[in-house]
């Protein structure tokens, strides 16, 4: 049986892809289509959070084993008719570290597999996948001002200093900044002599 998945991309616009994956096939088969499916390239560190109906995670399984004593599951360790059982079975998708990718993934239906193909597949697409992963904090942020204004809009130097004229008063008239140099610079020459005997 083959197994339709609709992989859902977490942004504010709607974009997923649904993939078709043999049941006896693993989550890692199932990570190689949502990479395919999304054009993620390289070979970043992956995990499927098996979810609940109210979305707790299940359990966590990585791509690579992290564990300490080595024995732990990774994705060539589960079937994919094991993580998805029935229809509406969700599963959450986070692909890269520094740029995070995540998905959400819900089993859609159970079909016959068609011969001749090679699975997994990406059998729809909707919408047009960024080319880096979308930023959490750019979600609703299009009234924000950016950065780089800052300098002009929000600061007030004329406040701050007295309106633009230079009123600053040279309160150390006295000071000298002229220092004798009196630095005790020949007392390691004294101490590596003593360590040369």
């Amino acid at each position: 049986m083959v197994y339709k998945i609709r992989v859902i991309l977490d942004t504010k616009e709607d974009i997923f892809r649904d993939v078709e994956v043999k049941g006896k096939q693993t989550l890692w088969n199932l990570h190689l289509g949502i990479k395919s499916a999304f054009n993620l390239s390289g070979d970043e560190l992956s995990t499927f959070n098996l979810l609940e109906e109210d979305g707790t995670v299940v359990k966590s399984v990585p791509l690579e084993d992290m564990s300490d004593d080595g024995d732990g599951e990774i994705m060539s360790d589960v079937y994919i008719d094991e993580a998805f059982e029935s229809a509406g079975d969700k599963a959450q998708f986070q692909y890269g570290l520094l740029d995070l990718w995540e998905f959400f993934c819900e089993l859609v239906e159970v079909v016959e597999e068609t011969k001749g193909v090679n699975y997994p597949i990406t059998t729809y697409r909707f919408g047009n996948a960024p080319l880096k992963a979308p930023s959490k904090s750019a979600a609703g942020s299009k009234n924000k001002k950016s950065a780089m204004p800052l300098m002009d809009d929000d600061f007030s130097f004329e406040d701050d200093f007295g309106g633009g004229s230079n009123n600053f008063a040279d309160e150390d008239d006295d000071f000298d900044d002229e220092e004798e140099d009196d630095y005790n610079d020949d007392a390691f020459d004294d101490e590596d002599d003593d360590n040369e005997r």
